[in-house]
């Protein structure tokens, strides 16, 4: 028995200590760790709302960039659509000069066989009554020499 009357002195010397260290246990907590813990959850509620804001905005930039692009290239289509129309008007404009040149030159070289033709039709008018007689002096010319010669 004597154990147990130590033990009851312990507990009863200890119980003040036990007591104190509840005391200030429940001060702390509703002092200092609520507070503590408060802040911290909110402090983790704000980084987690600004790493969402953050992807939000990055998100938003990246939806910025792809509009952008998409502008930039219908723009680019547009420009190549716009050359590729001129190019083609001047290929047009340059294949009705060719076409017109062409015609010209050839209504001006039929013109210019027609005008040789009559040319060699008059020259032939011209020339086939003094055939014979040029003819005949052609032939008295070329015979001479061997007359002349016997």
């Amino acid at each position: 028995m004597d154990i147990v009357h130590q033990l009851g002195e312990l507990f009863l010397g200890a119980l003040p200590t036990v007591v104190l260290i509840l005391i200030f246990y429940f001060i702390l907590k509703s002092l200092f760790f609520r507070p503590l813990l408060a802040v911290m959850a909110e402090r983790e509620a704000r980084s987690t709302g600004a790493q969402k804001a953050a992807e939000a905005a990055q998100a938003a930039a990246a939806e910025k960039v792809r509009q952008y692009q998409e502008a930039l290239r219908q723009a680019r289509a547009e420009v190549y659509a716009e050359q590729e129309a001129a190019r083609k008007r001047l290929l047009d404009e340059r294949a009705a000069q060719l076409k017109e040149a062409r015609t010209k030159s050839a209504s001006e070289v039929a013109a210019a066989k027609e005008r040789v033709a009559q040319d060699l039709a008059a020259a032939r008018r011209d020339l086939e009554p003094s055939v014979a007689q040029l003819a005949a002096e052609i032939a008295a010319r070329v015979l001479e020499p061997a007359r002349e010669a016997r």
